[in-house]
């Protein structure tokens, strides 16, 4: 047992200096942050210049109505949101009015042209055109300015009472509240629930491929300058794959101390809800029962690699499994008890990942916290198991990989 704990200490010790892992402790997170909470607060940063729109409409009974609606419009610097400029010109078709519209948009006149087609009739048309990709916000204005305005005049030519257009257009939006079997109540964003869990599986993914990619590294240097022989020497090889696995598993232990450090400060912060943090030790327990348990596959797989080329085709066919729950992210957020989602919950490769999404997502029956977990950690002992019969063997075996039949042959072996 001492030459276990010496061996994970080693193990723990040589990996935690090394460059690579101190840069993805720090750099991980930072890229994990950039890829979340930036998009959001891009996406609500407001725009600091007024737009310039063309409108385009032959009977010019919009432009006026669109102008006045337009003129509440203001950015924060209280400047005026879009300045229109009507491009009605009654002598020229609509094909060269638009022509006249595409010219003055790459000339940097206009920054986009808004098209109403068929104006006054049941098959009117809307397009926002511009040189750039549309801005939603834009979309979304004019979309909402046009059909109040189309309303009203509707309403207006029935000899209804338009003042009943203020009470049209006002909208009660919904608020989401997710609650608990304890009766507690909280807001539920679905924006916030997808970017925590997928937070969580992205960190899962990038420890596992970090962790793992060092200890092939290190296994195919100790077999090349045959530091693994010396090693076998002085411990067994159960031994030292325990040893190689409880060390990389603290390293695991401590990245996530750290990671969850970094998490506190962004909910003290307010940048990250506290509620992403509801059920954070089930989530923990998970992260690190499926790291534990592609650590061992790293180990036994990683004892047959030969050459870094098989090494990295190694690493890419786990890549494949780990990111199977991101696919499903969307669909175990919107349905989290579909067939699909609870049968990968059971399965051990992506049970982790899933139970992360699941917790977020939904209240999950104890019984299947214990049965998943339960089953986890078989699946952890068997493949432990299986791992050390190819690791006794496959840290000294040297030229060509062992074909499958050998394997089998290996597992066999007592």
């Amino acid at each position: 047992m001492n030459k276990t704990f010496a061996v994970a200490k080693w193990e723990f010790l040589e990996k935690i200096k090394t460059k690579a892992f101190v840069i993805s402790m720090i750099i991980t997170p930072i890229i994990i942050i950039a890829f979340t909470v930036l998009p959001t607060l891009l996406s609500t940063q407001e725009e600091t210049s007024t737009k310039v729109i063309g409108i385009i409409e032959a009977t010019n009974t919009y432009f006026p109505l669109i102008k006045e609606r337009t003129a509440a419009a203001k950015l924060e610097n209280n400047l005026p949101r879009y300045v229109l400029i009507n491009l009605n010109d009654p002598g020229k078709t609509n094909k060269e009015l638009l022509s006249k519209a595409d010219k003055e948009m790459f000339n940097n006149k206009l920054n986009s042209c808004l098209f109403i087609q068929n104006a006054l009739t049941d098959s009117v048309s809307l397009q926002l055109r511009s040189k750039n990709t549309v801005n939603f916000r834009d979309i979304r204005f004019f979309e909402q300015t046009f059909n109040k305005i189309r309303i009203g005049l509707e309403l207006q030519s029935a000899g209804i009472d338009t003042s009943l257009m203020s009470y049209i257009e006002s909208n009660i939006d919904i608020t989401p509240i997710k609650i608990s079997k304890e009766g507690k109540e909280s807001e539920s964003d679905f924006l916030i629930v997808f970017f925590s869990s997928f937070v969580f599986i992205i960190l899962l993914m990038m420890m596992i491929l970090s962790s793992g990619g060092m200890l092939i590294r290190s296994l195919l240097e100790e077999k090349s300058n045959r530091l693994i022989e010396i090693l076998v020497s002085s411990c067994t090889p159960q031994q030292l794959l325990t040893g190689k696995i409880l060390g990389l598993s603290a390293l695991g232990l401590f990245q996530m101390a750290i990671w969850s450090l970094i998490g506190v400060a962004l909910v003290g912060s307010a940048t990250v809800p506290v509620t992403v943090f509801e059920h954070l030790p089930l989530m923990l327990l998970y992260f690190l029962a499926g790291f534990i348990f592609y650590t061992a596959l790293f180990v036994g797989f990683g004892s047959i690699v030969t050459t870094e080329q098989e090494a990295q085709q190694l690493t890419g066919y786990i890549s494949m499994i780990l990111i199977l729950p991101i696919v499903f992210a969307v669909t175990a957020i919107q349905n989290p008890n579909s067939t699909i989602i609870h049968a990968l919950s059971y399965f051990p490769l992506t049970t982790p990942s899933i139970m992360l999404l699941r917790l977020n997502v939904s209240p999950v029956p104890f019984y299947e916290i214990i049965t998943t977990l339960g089953i986890l950690i078989i699946s952890i002992l068997i493949t432990i198991y299986l791992t050390a019969k190819i690791f006794r063997i496959g840290i000294l075996s040297y030229g060509k990989r062992p074909s499958l039949k050998e394997l089998a042959n290996w597992f066999r072996e007592k």
